[in-house]
């Protein structure tokens, strides 16, 4: 099993002497005042938890877009983090509201979200967005080539939110080292097509020496999405693009989580007394409790699993009043009519469903569409029978390998849809099609019908899988194949060009 301190010693070897720049949209720290105190914060998922060991390692610089109050940062946008004992630089890039607007809720959230998932959202691309999308992306360019000036470099961006990067960064330092891991999945050709800037996009993107994606099929989409659009040489058995002279490999690397942190923390005592509050205040005491937990997202079939609940109460009436689900996770990007119309949705379907079935105190859905704290997150873990993950179209989906790394007990059962990427792992869930609702309920009754044997054998195994391809054998691979793989290939290729004809 990797470990944080195999990762240390591994950029120690690979990195040497270059400065490792990290560029994300998000933050890897946030802060605010509370009652006149500074105090930080990391966001939630995954990405922080996966690069912040690979940082702190190196005494690197992530660069990202600046959120809440301007503090405490120099006087260029520097702040030394962690905070409690900095060994890194995180870089913070301010935008205007109307760079916000056009850059993220537009054409990021608007566009290449809906583009990217199969969730029949139609994507919005507007000229105004597009051409904010690159003016931020080329803001971002710049900050980085001030943070390299002359010194040798790997760049390693994040996500779908600065696809132009690279490609800005090579045209003015081509020797820097560029690597570029896509959180969410890679469409069909076919679909990418759909979007009107595709060229620039694929461009963009080609500037890296290596492209990471979740799964191999996100690589094949890739591959033939870039042979069917641009002048390029693909070899689509070794996943490698030759285009603008330069060669750009195409890697999966599914992403995970940091097994033992997560199992650590659900043994707290904090979250043991989370636990007792929660299941006091919700009325749990005797109840078998099912969990979602999840951002408030279209593409998270929130509104398919409230509908299976649905049918299982039809059908199994026997458990009237002794299953409570609960759905929890915040609300986000909130100003796109697609998720206001989501909030419309799931507010209607979980009033008539508790309309319909509550009896006294008794309701069987419990929501709360709110931020949460780390611990009442995990004790509700602790606390479910089962978690559905019902997600329409998913790159990876760390909730599940949340859920499996929190059960150190081996008990609960994993109901998963086929759509995500972790459904190629977690082979001992129960795995539903989250449209086919009659066939999801009877997933939901299984669940609560389904031994304790068979509960702990099955939860076994999959935490053995999540343990040993934990986040830092992720991050390793990925900085592995930035630092050896990539070089291997220009050596071949350099090879290639100078060997005489036969």
């Amino acid at each position: 099993m990797w470990t944080k301190e195999d990762l240390q010693r591994l950029v120690r070897r690979e990195v040497g002497d270059c400065r490792l720049i990290v560029v994300s949209n998000r933050q890897p720290y946030l802060f605010e005042m509370v009652d006149g105190i500074l105090e930080n914060m990391s966001p939630p998922g995954g990405l922080t938890r996966a690069i912040d060991p690979l940082m702190q390692s190196c005494n690197g610089t992530w660069i990202a877009e600046g959120a809440g109050d301007h503090f405490p940062v120099d006087e260029r946008g520097n702040v030394g983090v962690p905070p409690e004992d900095p060994s890194y630089n995180m870089r913070l890039v301010w935008l205007t509201e109307r760079e916000e607007q056009g850059y993220y809720y537009g054409f990021s959230n608007e566009g290449l979200w809906p583009l990217c998932h199969n969730a029949f959202t139609e994507p919005v691309f507007n000229v105004d967005d597009w051409e904010t999308y690159k003016a931020v992306n080329q803001k971002f360019a710049d900050t980085v080539l001030n943070e390299i000036g002359s010194s040798d470099a790997i760049v390693l961006t994040q996500d779908y939110h600065l696809a132009l990067l690279p490609r800005l960064i090579k045209q003015t330092k081509p020797n820097v080292i560029t690597g570029q891991f896509w959180h969410i999945p890679w469409p069909s050709p076919d679909v990418f097509r759909i979007c009107p800037w595709q060229n620039e996009l694929l461009d963009g993107l080609l500037g890296n020496d290596l492209m990471g994606f979740h799964l191999s099929n996100d690589c094949t989409n890739f591959v033939e999405t870039v042979s069917r659009t641009l002048r390029a040489r693909v070899s689509s058995e070794y996943n490698i693009v030759d285009y603008l002279n330069e060669t750009t490999l195409i890697r999966p690397f599914p992403i995970s989580v940091d097994f033992e942190q997560i199992c650590e923390e659900a043994q707290g005592s904090d979250v043991n007394l989370e636990m007792e509050r929660l299941t006091d205040e919700l009325g749990l005491g005797d109840m078998i409790v099912g969990l979602g937990i999840d951002r408030i997202d279209y593409t998270k079939g929130i509104p398919h699993r409230l509908r299976a609940i649905e049918r299982f109460l039809e059908k199994h009436p026997e458990y009237h009043q002794r299953v409570v689900f609960v759905q929890a996770g915040a609300a986000s990007r909130t100003n796109i009519g697609a998720y206001q119309q989501l909030s419309d949705q799931l507010d209607e379907l979980i009033q008539r469903i508790n309309s319909r079935f509550s009896k006294g105190r008794w309701q069987p859905i419990i929501y709360m569409p709110t931020s949460l704290p780390s611990a009442t997150f995990m004790a509700l873990r602790r606390l479910a029978r089962f978690c559905i993950v019902s997600s329409l179209h998913d790159g990876m989906n760390l909730v599940a390998k949340e859920f499996v790394a929190s059960r150190f007990d081996d008990d609960g059962v994993l109901i998963l849809s086929p759509f995500t990427g972790a459904a190629q792992e977690l082979t001992e869930a129960l795995i539903v099609n989250p449209y086919a609702t009659e066939e999801f309920a009877d997933a939901i009754h299984e669940s609560v019908t389904m031994p304790e044997y068979d509960r702990r054998s099955r939860m076994h195994h999959m935490r053995e899988i999540v343990r040993e391809n934990n986040i830092y054998k992720w991050t390793s691979r990925l900085l592995l194949e930035l630092m050896q793989g990539t070089q291997r290939t220009k050596a071949l290729q350099r090879d290639h060009l100078t060997a005489p004809n036969r």
